[in-house]
């Protein structure tokens, strides 16, 4: 798989250790910044690993700030990304096998390396589970999305 990762200020220390996991389990990164711990605006990086996600050019992508949760709300702007935030292996598992999430959010001041290495292996390797109850609650969610693209 291809993966972006996008980082601020907030999620910059995790970025090393994400991108070694990520390569550890055969894929490739597409970083799209930040490289600093001088403030800047999560949306600035939350929109291109979107972008890319959407646009077919990555399979996945994950987003880190202080805490995840300025990220995933940007990235759940963009139509036909399902992002979760995630600070434990059982959610990232689940939310890979019932909500067929492309995008995940972590928040660097909320878990360690360590258990960020362990969320984000989980979630790349989790399938969704194609059972038809999940397949209907995402087509629901896709439903809401297109009826409020135009609102």
């Amino acid at each position: 798989m291809k993966i972006a990762l996008g980082t601020d200020h907030g999620g910059v220390r995790l970025k090393q250790d994400i991108i070694n996991v990520i390569q550890q389990l055969g894929h490739e990164v597409v970083d799209v910044g930040c490289n600093c711990t001088d403030s800047v605006d999560y949306p600035d990086y939350a929109l291109p690993v979107c972008e890319m996600v959407v646009a077919g050019e990555v399979d996945r992508g994950i987003l880190v700030c202080g805490t995840g949760i300025g990220m995933s709300i940007a990235a759940n702007k963009v139509t036909g990304i399902r992002c979760a935030l995630a600070h434990d292996v059982f959610s990232a598992k689940a939310t890979r096998e019932h909500n067929d999430t492309n995008v995940l959010a972590l928040g660097e001041r909320v878990i360690g390396p360590g258990l960020a290495g362990e969320i984000v292996k989980e979630w790349l390797v989790t399938e969704f589970s194609g059972e038809e109850r999940h397949v209907n609650r995402v087509n629901k969610i896709k439903l809401i999305e297109e009826r409020n693209l135009h609102v």
